[in-house]
C-alpha cells in the first residue's frame, strides 16, 4: 500500500478520498486555492500545499504545480478525484514521467474514451450497441446540419470531449440547429478547450443507466452492477439509485457484459463507469452505449451501499498493483440505495446557482464517507462560504434500506432533518421529486422533472397560517431566553398587563403578499392568535430546540431560524420562509429600475448577442453568462432598444449588476 498520496481535487471528493486513506494508514496531501485556504479538505489531510488563485484555471487545473507539490512532499501517487484533471491524459502522462502513480486508468484508455466520437467508433468494433448518429472528424457547420437532418429531429448535440452535462443541447427542429450548435461549441471550448461535437438521435423517453466497472493490472475486469441516474436537470443528475428499478435479470446481465466488453476494449485499469441510454417503447427496453467516464463518479456511494464495498480502497489497492479483491460471482447486491445531490441553486428560477454563507446547516444523524443506513458526504459545514468559483454541490445524502419503498421513506425523513439557511438550495425540491407518483412508482426517464413540473416548482409545503404561527412562537421563545435577569414590567415585551387583555400586532411578507397577525394575551385565559380573518387558541412549548405548536385545531412540530429579516421554518411536511416587516423602515429603491437588465447570478460574462441600437423583443437572448461551470442565457424581459452595453466579454459580474441598458417600448 502507498505510504503517502496527493489528492488533486477539493471539496467533498477530496474529503472522501482522505477518509479512506486515513482508515488504511495512508498519509494525504491536499492542494488548495486562495478561496479554499480554510476548506474542509485542507483540514482533512495531513499536509496541504497552496497552488494558486481562486479560479480553477489558476489553481486546480495547474497540473505542473500539483506535480511539484506531490514531489516536494514525497507523495508516491496522485488521486485525481472527479472533475478537474481526472480525465486529462496529459496529466496522467506527466504523473508517470515524474515517477508518480496516477490512481486511475492508463493514458491510452483515457484518450480512447475521452473523445466521445472516437470512443463510439471503438465501441462499435467491440460489439457494444450504439445510438444512431454522426461521430466524424469533419466539424463544418454545414455538414453537421446535414447529418442532423439525415439522422432526423429531434437530435442531441454533445461536446466530444465533454461530461457533466456541459456542451450539450437538444434540438427539436432544423430551424434551431445553427444557434444551438454555436452555443454548444462555445460552452465546450470554455469547459474543455475543444469545440468538437457529435450528433446523435435524441432517444424518446430515455433512461440513463450506468454500470460501475473495475479493472486491474492483471487483465481482469468486472462490474459492480448498475445505477439509475435518470432524474436530471440541465443534463445533470439530481437523484441516483441502485439497483435500477424495473430491469429484468436478462437485461442486467446483457448490460453488465456490454460494460465489461467496453472496458476490456481499452485494457481498462481502475474505477470507471460505462453509461448507457435506455429507450423505453412498446417493444420493451433497448440500451445503447453513451460514453465511458474514466474516473470515480459522484454517485459511487450508492454502489458502495448495496455492495458493502469501499470503492476508493479498491482504487488504491489496484493502483498499488494488487489484483481485484473479488471475482464477478462474489459481488452481491443487498437492498436498495438512493443518493440525492444537495446543491446551492434556485430550482424555481431555472436552477440558477447560488452563493453565500451557510448560516445554518443542521444535518440528520448520519455517517460520513462510509456505508450506513444514512450517509452524508460533504466538503462544507455550517459557517462555510459557497463561492462562485466551483460547482454548486453542498452535499450528497445517501440512504440504504431493504427495499426501495423503505429507502424512499428514509430519504424523505433525512431530507426533512436537513436544514440549510443562508444559501438557496434544492432540499425542498428534491423532497417534491421523490413524492411524485412518477418517482415513487419508478416511472423513470430523463423528462421526469419536466413532466411533473406542476408538482415540483413554486410549491408551498406549509400553509401561510402555519408559517406565521411558527415564526411568532419562535419570536416569543427568543424574547423569553433574553430575559435572563429580572426586569421591571415596563421593559419587557411579553404583553404583561395588570388586568384586561393585551394586543400585539405582527406584519410579515410571505410569497410577495403582506400578512397581518394579532397576538391576544389574557390574564387568565391564555393566548389567542388571529391571522388574517382566522382566530383561535394558541399555545407552544420548546422541547430541546424544537417547537411544539397548537393553533386552530392543528398540532405540528418545527424548527425556526432567523437570518437578517427572514425567518425559515422547517417541519415534517416541508419548509417555508417569510420576511418580518418593520413598519418604520423605508422601502429600498429597486436597483434594476429604469431599463437596466441585471445579472441573475454572479459569474463571468461570456458574450453579448446584441449591439447598441438593436431592437429586441421579450424573450430574446441578449447575453450569455457562465457560473459554477454552467452556461446561462439572459433574456430580454420586454420589448425595447439596446442603449448601452455596460461590460465586456470576459468580465466578472456580481449578482444584480446591470449588464446593459434598454429603452423600454
Amino acid at each position: 500500500m502507498f505510504q503517502k498520496i496527493l489528492i488533486a481535487n477539493r471539496g467533498e471528493i477530496a474529503c472522501r478520498v482522505a477518509a479512506t486513506a486515513a482508515r488504511l494508514g495512508v498519509r494525504t496531501v491536499a492542494v488548495y486555492s486562495d478561496a479554499d485556504a480554510q476548506a474542509a479538505h485542507v483540514q482533512a489531510c495531513d499536509e496541504a500545499v497552496h497552488i494558486g488563485g481562486a479560479a480553477v484555471q489558476d489553481s486546480y487545473l495547474q497540473w505542473q504545480r500539483i506535480l511539484d507539490a506531490a514531489i516536494n512532499t514525497g507523495a508516491q501517487a496522485v488521486h485525481p478525484g472527479y472533475g478537474f484533471l481526472s480525465e486529462n491524459a496529459d496529466f496522467a502522462k506527466a504523473c508517470a514521467a515524474a515517477g508518480l502513480v496516477f490512481i486511475g486508468p492508463g493514458v491510452d484508455a483515457i484518450q480512447a474514451m475521452g473523445l466521445k466520437a472516437a470512443s463510439k467508433q471503438l465501441m462499435e468494433k467491440a460489439g457494444v450497441p450504439l445510438v444512431p448518429g454522426y461521430h466524424g472528424a469533419d466539424q463544418s457547420p454545414a455538414l453537421l446540419a446535414s447529418e442532423a437532418r439525415r439522422i432526423g429531429f429531434p437530435v442531441l448535440i454533445k461536446a466530444s470531449a465533454g461530461g457533466g452535462g456541459k456542451g450539450m443541447r437538444i434540438v427539436q427542429q432544423a430551424a434551431d440547429f445553427d444557434e444551438a450548435l454555436a452555443s454548444c461549441q462555445r460552452e465546450a471550448k470554455n469547459s474543455f478547450g475543444d469545440d468538437a461535437v457529435l450528433i446523435e438521435k435524441y432517444v424518446q423517453r430515455p433512461r440513463h443507466i450506468e454500470i460501475q466497472v473495475f479493472g486491474d493490472t492483471h487483465g481482469s475486469v468486472i462490474h459492480l452492477h448498475e445505477r439509475d441516474c435518470s432524474v436530471q436537470r440541465r443534463h445533470q443528475k439530481v437523484l441516483e439509485e441502485s439497483p435500477a428499478p424495473g430491469l429484468t435479470d436478462d437485461m442486467r446481465e446483457r448490460m453488465g457484459a456490454a460494460a465489461v466488453a467496453a472496458a476490456k476494449a481499452v485494457n481498462y485499469v481502475g474505477a470507471g463507469t460505462v453509461e448507457f441510454i435506455v429507450e423505453q417503447s412498446e417493444r420493451g427496453m433497448d440500451f445503447f452505449f453513451m460514453e465511458m467516464n474514466t474516473r470515480l463518479q459522484v454517485e459511487h456511494p450508492v454502489t458502495e451501499a448495496v455492495t458493502g464495498l469501499d470503492l476508493v480502497e479498491w482504487q488504491l489497492r489496484i493502483g498499488c498493483g494488487e489484483p481485484l479483491p473479488l471475482t464477478q460471482a462474489q459481488v452481491k447486491v443487498q437492498g436498495h440505495a438512493i443518493e440525492a445531490r444537495i446543491c446551492a441553486e434556485s430550482p424555481d428560477n431555472d436552477f440558477l446557482p447560488a452563493i453565500g454563507r451557510l448560516q445554518v446547516m443542521r444535518t440528520p444523524t448520519a455517517s460520513r464517507f462510509e456505508v450506513s443506513p444514512v450517509r452524508l458526504d460533504s466538503g462544507v459545514s455550517e459557517g462555510d462560504e459557497i463561492s462562485p468559483y466551483y460547482d454548486s454541490m453542498i452535499a450528497k445524502l445517501i440512504v440504504h434500506a431493504d427495499t426501495r419503498e423503505q429507502a424512499l421513506a428514509r430519504l424523505d425523513q433525512a431530507l426533512a432533518q436537513l436544514h440549510i439557511v443562508g444559501v438557496q438550495n434544492n432540499v425542498a425540491f428534491v423532497r417534491h421529486v421523490i413524492r411524485t407518483d412518477s418517482f415513487a412508482q419508478a416511472h423513470l426517464d430523463t423528462a421526469l422533472i419536466e413532466r411533473e413540473k406542476a408538482a415540483l416548482f413554486h410549491q408551498q409545503d406549509l400553509t401561510a397560517h402555519q408559517t406565521v404561527a411558527s415564526v411568532i412562537a419562535a419570536q416569543l421563545r427568543l424574547e423569553q431566553t433574553r430575559q435572563t435577569a429580572w426586569a421591571d414590567p415596563w421593559s419587557v415585551r411579553n404583553n404583561w398587563l395588570m388586568q384586561g387583555v393585551s394586543h400585539r400586532s405582527f406584519e410579515f411578507k410571505l410569497n410577495g403578499a403582506f400578512v397581518t397577525a394579532m397576538l391576544i394575551s389574557q390574564v387568565r385565559g391564555g393566548m389567542r392568535l388571529r391571522i388574517a380573518d382566522t382566530e383561535a387558541a394558541f399555545s407552544w412549548r420548546d422541547e430541546a430546540g424544537q417547537l411544539q405548536l397548537h393553533w386552530h385545531a392543528h398540532n405540528w412540530r418545527c424548527h425556526v431560524y432567523a437570518h437578517t429579516d427572514d425567518w425559515h421554518v422547517f417541519a415534517d411536511a416541508g419548509q417555508s420562509s417569510l420576511s418580518w416587516v418593520d413598519p418604520l423602515a423605508h422601502t429600498a429603491q429597486d436597483a434594476a429600475a429604469g431599463g437596466k437588465l441585471t445579472a441573475p447570478m454572479p459569474g463571468k460574462l461570456l458574450a453579448f448577442n446584441v449591439s447598441v441600437g438593436d431592437k429586441v423583443v421579450a424573450g430574446q437572448a441578449l447575453a450569455v453568462m457562465e457560473a459554477m461551470k454552467m452556461e446561462h442565457t439572459v433574456a430580454a424581459p420586454t420589448n425595447g432598444t439596446v442603449e448601452e452595453l455596460l461590460y465586456a466579454p470576459g468580465d466578472q459580474v456580481t449578482e444584480g449588476a446591470p449588464l446593459l441598458r434598454l429603452s423600454v417600448e
